[in-house]
């Protein structure tokens, strides 16, 4: 009869580091710990939990091989073996280190069901793992959405185990249930070690993640079309403390489902205030929305190789006055308003010596805007043209038109640049917005902090 045990928190046990098998490790640099990605903790419960199938007991702490060599160990947080039905279920929980990963502390489960010979590994979205539901993700429409590297992962793993017990039938376990279990029982056994001898198993591998429907709400997955859950994520197996990895993938899938959805006009956002005002200017739909965030550069070089038609770039002033001077991470701990930049573009629009000294000095970005809009200098406008020209540059000729909207903190747009470049989206400019979009009542949009990985 299958048996559920709880055991302890689930964390990797103490060692010297991620290669050595032990707890995230810290990188030596920041003094941050390394996490483990959900694909790394699926692939030890899977491992785990096939393995107690094939000998009747589960490796605890399981180890797994990561893609780049590493060997990390990982508790079991819960056990569950039925040999009379031929199912184990194995949980870990994940611990992504220091990283501000909404999935730190999940409990990742592992169902592991044999199958027909022949049939492979089948994977199955168990509770709390999304569904694909769009067209252009790296899974066809209609898979759980186990990702591809987590996906072979698994596969790897499951054949080694196999491996290990082709020759289940001299192996302790199988003297232990010879001489304790009734002879169907202990024949069964025998014959998956036979089956397990035969290469590839045969197995159906169902990953669920504890309230993951819940956390996944915080996550992009609505709005790329991953449905019921959370993606089972991961090319390394190792989260590294706000890499940002987890966000820049996003803006890539986001395009890849734009363009697969037939969208040929998108746009890249700073917050969720901005991407209101471009809804309201531009009528785009939910999934031509790309979270850009501070990643412009990450949004331009995809589109570079990936184009669409038309590029909006909306964002607040400050922000799009870094991607105007030419950086294109525009995070306050990566790149600053420069304000002698500013008093040159003031000049260009007219401004006097006192008026650019002036904006040369500034407190903030917005109040050298607001000193050139008292004297009827387009600080606003020369900003977006100029970001636009920049972001024209970045492309390098990819046949996507680019146009750009400045917005204050209150969604009034301050900065227009209509679209410009060599893609069919460059046309007229749209008509005047319906004014300014506030974030009143819009709810919460997902930061840094609500990266699953």
């Amino acid at each position: 009869m299958a048996a559920e045990q709880a055991k302890g928190t689930g964390q990797p046990p103490e060692g010297t580091g991620a290669a050595a098998g032990g707890r995230s490790a810290q990188l030596a640099h920041t003094g941050l710990r390394h996490g483990w990605t959900t694909g790394a903790c699926a692939t030890a419960a899977s491992t785990a939990a096939y393995t107690a199938l094939l000998s009747g007991e589960f490796p605890d702490p399981v180890t797994i091989t990561l893609p780049k060599g590493q060997t990390p160990s990982f508790a079991l947080a819960v056990e569950e073996w039925d040999a009379e039905h031929g199912i184990a279920m194995a949980g870990v929980v994940k611990d992504a280190g220091d990283d501000p990963d909404v999935t730190h502390g999940a409990l990742i489960r592992a169902r592991v069901r044999r199958l027909a010979p022949g049939s492979g590994v089948v994977f199955k979205a168990g509770p709390g793992v999304g569904t694909v539901t769009r067209p252009g993700l790296p899974l066809e429409v209609g898979e759980p959405a186990i990702n591809p590297v987590p996906r072979q992962l698994i596969r790897e793993h499951l054949a080694r185990v196999a491996e290990r017990y082709e020759r289940y039938g001299r192996h302790e376990q199988y003297e232990r249930h010879r001489r304790h279990e009734p002879r169907e029982r202990y024949e069964r056994h025998e014959r998956y070690g036979r089956e397990g001898a035969a290469g590839a198993p045969d197995v159906e591998v169902e990953i669920s993640v504890d309230h993951g429907e819940e956390i996944a709400r915080s996550t992009w997955n609505p709005r790329l079309g991953i449905l019921g859950g959370l993606s089972i994520l991961g090319t390394t197996g190792i989260v590294v403390p706000y890499s940002c990895s987890a966000w820049i993938d996003s803006i890539r899938r986001g395009v890849d489902v734009a363009r697969a959805a037939g969208r040929t006009h998108v746009a890249g956002c700073t917050g969720s205030t901005s991407e209101k005002v471009a809804v309201a200017l531009h009528h785009l739909p939910e999934d031509a929305l790309l979270d850009m965030g501070d990643f412009a550069g990450a949004v331009l070089k995809y589109l570079r190789r990936h184009p669409v038609d038309r590029l909006t770039i909306c964002g607040g002033f400050a922000k799009l006055s870094k991607l105007a001077a030419g950086h294109l991470d525009l995070h306050s701990a990566r790149s600053q308003v420069d304000k002698g930049f500013l008093a040159e573009l003031a000049r260009e629009g007219g401004a006097d010596e006192a008026l650019a000294g002036e904006v040369a000095v500034a407190n903030t970005g917005l109040a050298a805007l607001q000193l050139c809009a008292a004297a009827g200098v387009p600080l606003g406008d020369l900003v977006a043209a100029t970001a636009r020209d920049e972001a024209l540059a970045v492309l390098r000729g990819a046949p996507v038109a680019v146009d750009v909207i400045c917005i204050d903190r209150a969604g009034m747009v301050v900065g227009r640049a209509e679209p410009r470049g060599p893609g069919p989206g460059a046309g007229p400019r749209p008509g005047p917005g319906a004014g300014a979009v506030t974030d009143r009542g819009g709810g919460p949009r997902p930061g840094p902090g609500a990266m699953s990985r």
